[in-house]
């Protein structure tokens, strides 16, 4: 089953089809910590990827509609493109990136409004010439004096690679609502590829998959190592009891590379991971409409994110 819109959508109430519709592939890209799973889920209004300070929390390629009006937004998240590390971990999530922008409509290329430094250069290799790029500026609200960012925004329009420069902070819904209408302006006619009140292609297991890992990593912030993951070992769904309407049990295992991690994780007494589960459970019954029941576990995989046979078995092409 995949997430589809809420009662109460914080997009508010949709406006009428009218005229052509529209609909495209949209990817967003950039280095990590731009605040690029931030952005998606603003633009599709309703959280369906996790966030998190630590780089390379985004490590799948995570698609979200978006539909208004005539228009279909397809968006796809990509992992931030590293070049710090070359493990294969890194590698398949490059490998993502890179897959990510071969066959798009346009591309959302994500900076920290003010800063192009050479992590971002070295991602325009991977822009192709034949497809649009916006600029997006972003974490425009943590920028003190906005008057200082117009002239990196005039030497950004000098480099001539790009469409549109959009300043914005996802933060702020007439930024993203701006944003939007100018993505639909690169948009092609035609019919809309999903129906109107999905928001996801990734299933419900994937979500709760990808929400204990973001609560893993907030909860533990900069002592944990990124190359912790989470494998979902049983998902089942039944028949809910009087107001709720589903029931869904969750087991899953929490992969960690060393005996101090897994204490780590566990925390004094469990409290830790108990911790965990607890708000992982609290929002899965939000997102889902269902009672949850989730189960952790946390076991020790030694140099497993540089083993390129153990990582396609947890998932990472």
């Amino acid at each position: 089953m995949t997430i589809q819109k809420l009662t109460g959508d914080v997009g508010g109430p949709q406006e009428p089809v009218t005229g052509d519709k529209r609909c495209g592939l949209i990817a967003i890209v950039g280095k990590p910590n731009v605040g690029k799973s931030s952005l998606l889920n603003a633009l599709v209004g309703q959280k369906i990827s996790i966030t998190s300070r630590k780089a390379q929390t985004t490590r799948h390629r995570i698609t979200g509609m978006r539909t208004l009006g005539a228009t279909q937004y397809v968006f796809a998240d990509t992992p931030g493109f590293q070049t710090r590390h070359g493990n294969a971990l890194n590698r398949a999530l490059n490998k993502t990136v890179q897959g990510a922008v071969s066959d798009v409509d346009l591309i959302l290329f994500v900076v920290e409004a003010g800063i192009f430094n050479q992590a971002d250069l070295k991602l325009l290799p991977l822009l192709s010439r034949d497809i649009p790029v916006l600029l997006v500026a972003n974490k425009l609200d943590q920028v003190n004096r906005r008057g200082d960012i117009a002239p990196w925004l005039q030497e950004m329009q000098a480099k001539g690679l790009f469409a549109e420069l959009v300043p914005i902070s996802a933060k702020n819904p007439k930024d993203t609502e701006r944003l939007l209408g100018i993505c639909s302006q690169f948009l092609p006619e035609q019919d809309w590829w999903y129906a109107e009140d999905e928001l996801t292609d990734k299933s419900e297991k994937f979500l709760a998959s990808e929400l204990v890992r973001e609560k893993l990593f907030r909860l533990t912030g900069d002592e944990l190592p990124y190359t912790s993951t989470v494998v979902i070992d049983k998902y089942e769904e039944e028949a809910g009891h009087g107001k709720n309407k589903r029931f869904v049990k969750i087991a899953a295992t929490i992969v960690v590379e060393r005996d101090s991690h897994k204490a780590m994780v566990i925390g004094d007494k469990g409290e830790r991971i108990k911790r965990i589960g607890m708000e992982t459970r609290v929002e899965l019954e939000k997102l889902m409409d269902a009672k949850v029941f989730i189960e952790l576990w946390v076991k020790v995989r030694s140099g497993w994110a540089d083993d390129e046979a153990r990582v396609r078995s947890f998932g990472y092409e």
